[in-house]
């Protein structure tokens, strides 16, 4: 099985933390430490957001103040480096 290639996301608005600005962020595939960082957080979207922010080496604040259309677009370009399947696009037919 090989590696999982990173997956960089660019925010529609970028967010600045503590005098840095994100414009775009950058995903590795998870590891078992950063699933373990997840325990630390209650809740199933809290634990993946906890994920998403360990893999991506950016501060879990940062993540709290992303626009919900930034965080849809990022679950699903780094569904497959969470261990997840890879989200298919779909034709919006049935």
């Amino acid at each position: 099985m090989s590696d999982v290639p990173a997956v960089t996301v660019k925010l529609k608005k970028p967010i600045t933390y503590n005098d840095i600005e994100y414009k775009e962020l950058h995903f590795r595939e998870a590891e078992v430490g950063d699933l373990m960082v997840a325990d630390s957080v209650q809740g199933e979207f809290s634990r993946d957001v906890a994920v998403l922010a360990s893999i991506s080496g950016v501060p879990l604040p940062v993540f709290k103040k992303i626009k919900i259309s930034d965080m849809n677009l990022i679950l699903s370009k780094a569904a497959e480096l969470m261990g997840n399947e890879p989200v298919k696009p779909t034709t919006g037919e049935a």
